[in-house]
């Protein structure tokens, strides 16, 4: 498929998320579909303590939990949901460094999501993060300069992005993440929206 074929669409998330982590199992399952229509996304990470003020360390109990739970079971994908709002800015940290890099992007990403929701780890233990940059090979230094989670969380905020996982379509954040075919339709409708503001058939 030629560049002109492809549109770029952002997706915004936090590690930190249950729902997040549903988000990335779904459109992992779908990736061969979402190519095939044209769609490359471009994951944002960003720090939601930043966004809404959740205390990080807090226990995640009540309706918020449960919908977690609720949604994951409903889109099919097991999860280990911790107690508590982790601290996810030092994984975050990493991603960004990574950003020049997709593919190892992308590897951080899925080791990480599995480490928080299928292994029970938590990124903000001592070491924690140096154990995962090991087992990727990705540098035992990345993450330590260059953009900061707190500078990309600013500019969602610019972007009208107030919680995640969050898809910017145009100027327009749509938010969550819904069964297969759904999201599936959602890609569609978004590419030929770009196509018609171009002019192609």
């Amino acid at each position: 498929m030629e560049m002109a074929d492809r549109h770029p669409l952002p997706v915004y998330y936090d590690f930190a998320s249950t729902i997040c982590y549903v988000a990335h199992r779904v459109l992992g399952r779908l990736a061969p579909r979402i190519d095939e229509i044209g769609v490359d996304l471009e994951w944002r990470p960003v720090d939601l303590t930043g966004l809404t003020g959740w205390r990080r360390g807090a226990r995640v109990t009540g309706p918020g939990r449960e919908n977690a739970l609720r949604v994951a079971s409903e889109l099919g994908v097991p999860v280990r949901m911790p107690g508590f709002w982790i601290d996810s800015r030092a994984v975050h940290g990493v991603a960004l460094a990574l950003g020049g890099d997709p593919v190892k992007e992308a590897v951080w990403r899925e080791r990480v999501w599995s480490a928080i929701f299928e292994e029970g780890v938590d990124p903000g233990e001592e070491g924690a993060i140096d154990r995962l940059v090991t087992d990727v090979g990705i540098g035992e230094d990345i993450g330590r300069t260059g953009p900061s989670i707190e500078a990309a969380t600013d500019r969602a905020r610019e972007a009208g992005i107030q919680g995640v996982p969050a898809f910017l379509v145009d100027r327009w954040p749509m938010g969550g993440i819904q069964e297969d075919q759904s999201m599936i339709a959602f890609f569609e409708r978004y590419v030929r929206k770009r196509r018609r503001e171009r002019g192609e058939p």
